[in-house]
C-alpha cells in the first residue's frame, strides 16, 4: 500500500484534511466515525459510482459501526440542475435528518457540487465529507467549499460556499475511469504547473504519462502537489475576492465553450479548460503579456496528452465569436458590466486582468475562429 499524504486546510475553526493515497475509501469507515456526530450516515452517489465503489464504502462504514443510507442520482453534468437539486434535497429530508446528520458525497464533481450545495441549504447547514472518484474533482472541485448547480443562464451560478469536514481522495479509484475521463482531470492538474509552479509542469512534462498510465506514486504526487497549492489559495482567499480567482485560469473562455453546448456530453469541463488554458495563453500573446513560445509549449503539451486545445473543441462546429463573447458576461468575476480574465506572463506565473474590453475579446476570438 502506498504511503497517504495529508493536507490541511487552513480556516480556523473550518479547517480540515484532505487524504490522499490508495485504499482510503476501504478505510473511510475510521476516517468518518469521529465526524459522524449523529446516525445515520447520508451518502450521496450516482447510478455509475454506485456500482462501482458503493459497495466498498458500504463495506467500511459498515465495519466501522456506522448505519448509513444512500441517494442515488442520475450521472451526468445535467444533474446539477434546480430540478435534480430539489429532488435530492427532498430525498434527504425524507430520511429524517438532524443538524448533527453527515453527508458524504461518493463522486466526481458534480455528485460534489450538488451534494455541498445540498449541505449547505439543508437546515442552514449540515456537514458533510468529500470522497471524489474522477481525478478532475479530486484535484479541483472536492477542495476549497464551493458548491453549485448550473443555470439557463450559465454554470454555477447558484451555490454557497460550503467547506467539506474531510476529504479522502483514493488515487486507486482512478482505474475505472475511462480514459476521457481521466485525461479531463489531467487538464485541472497542469492548470496548477500554468498558474502557480513552473517547476510542477515541468515535471508534467516528464512524467505526465506516468501518472495518466495509472501510476499509483506519479497520481498521487499530482493529486496531492495540485490539492496542496489550491490549500494554500483557498487558506489565504476563500470567498473569491483576490488570489483565489487564478484557480479559474482557463474557465472564463472554457464556460463560454460548455454553454455552447448545453452543459452536456459533447465537451466535458476539463476538455473546456484545457482549450480555455490554450486559449488564455494565446490571448496573453496577442496583448502583450506573454511570448508566443511559451503558448506553443503549452498547446504542445496538451495536445500531447489528446486534450483539445482552442475552438477546435467543438468539433461538430465553430462557435460564432459575439455568442462566445455573449456567454462570457454572465461569468461570475464580471464585475461592473465590465470581463475579467485570468492571463499569463509565463508558465507558472497567472494574474487577474480585470476590465478587459469587450472588442478585444471579439477581435481575438474571430482571429482564433479564422485560424
Amino acid at each position: 500500500m502506498s504511503e497517504t499524504r495529508v493536507i490541511r486546510v487552513e480556516l480556523g475553526a473550518r479547517s480540515y484534511d484532505i487524504h490522499v493515497g490508495t485504499g482510503l475509501i476501504a478505510r473511510a469507515g475510521a476516517h468518518l466515525a469521529p465526524l459522524a456526530k449523529s446516525r445515520p450516515v447520508i451518502v450521496v452517489t450516482d447510478e455509475t459510482v454506485a456500482r462501482l465503489h458503493l459497495p466498498a464504502l458500504e463495506q467500511s462504514l459498515r465495519g466501522a459501526g456506522i448505519p448509513h443510507k444512500a441517494v442515488i442520482l442520475p450521472p451526468g453534468e445535467a444533474t446539477k440542475d434546480f430540478s435534480h437539486f430539489a429532488r435530492l434535497c427532498e430525498e434527504i429530508l425524507a430520511l429524517g435528518v438532524e443538524r448533527q446528520t453527515l453527508l458524504v458525497a461518493l463522486g466526481g464533481g458534480v455528485v460534489g457540487d450538488i451534494s455541498g450545495f445540498a449541505a449547505a441549504s439543508l437546515l442552514r447547514g449540515l456537514a458533510y465529507a468529500q470522497i471524489p472518484t474522477t481525478l478532475l474533482a479530486q484535484v479541483d472541485s472536492s477542495v476549497g467549499g464551493k458548491t453549485a448547480i448550473n443555470s439557463a443562464h450559465g454554470k454555477n451560478l447558484v451555490g454557497a460556499f460550503h467547506q467539506p469536514v474531510l476529504v479522502l481522495a483514493d488515487v486507486a479509484v482512478l482505474a475505472t475511469l475511462p480514459r476521457r475521463e481521466l485525461l479531463a482531470g489531467y487538464a485541472e492538474v497542469v492548470k496548477y504547473g500554468l498558474i502557480r509552479d513552473r517547476a510542477f509542469f515541468e515535471w508534467l512534462e516528464r512524467d505526465g504519462e506516468k501518472l495518466l498510465a495509472g501510476d499509483p506514486p506519479a497520481l498521487i504526487r499530482a493529486v496531492a502537489e495540485s490539492c496542496a497549492q489550491k490549500a494554500a489559495v483557498v487558506s489565504g482567499d476563500e470567498r473569491e475576492s483576490g488570489e483565489r480567482q487564478l484557480l479559474n485560469f482557463g474557465h472564463t473562455f472554457g464556460h463560454a465553450l460548455e454553454a455552447e453546448t448545453g452543459f452536456g456530453p459533447e465537451l466535458l469541463h476539463g476538455e473546456a479548460v484545457a482549450a480555455g488554458m490554450a486559449l488564455a495563453f494565446d490571448f496573453s500573446v496577442r496583448l502583450g503579456h506573454a511570448m508566443a513560445q511559451s503558448a506553443h509549449r503549452v498547446r504542445r503539451h496538451l495536445a500531447g496528452a489528446g486534450l483539445p486545445t482552442g475552438l477546435d473543441a467543438l468539433a461538430a462546429r465553430r462557435p460564432d465569436p459575439d455568442r462566445l463573447l455573449r456567454h462570457m458576461r454572465h461569468d461570475k468575476k464580471v464585475s461592473d458590466g465590465r470581463l475579467t480574465f485570468i492571463l499569463a506572463r509565463e508558465i507558472g506565473d497567472a494574474f487577474v486582468a480585470r476590465g478587459v474590453p469587450d472588442t478585444a475579446v471579439r477581435d481575438f476570438l474571430a482571429a482564433a475562429d479564422a485560424s
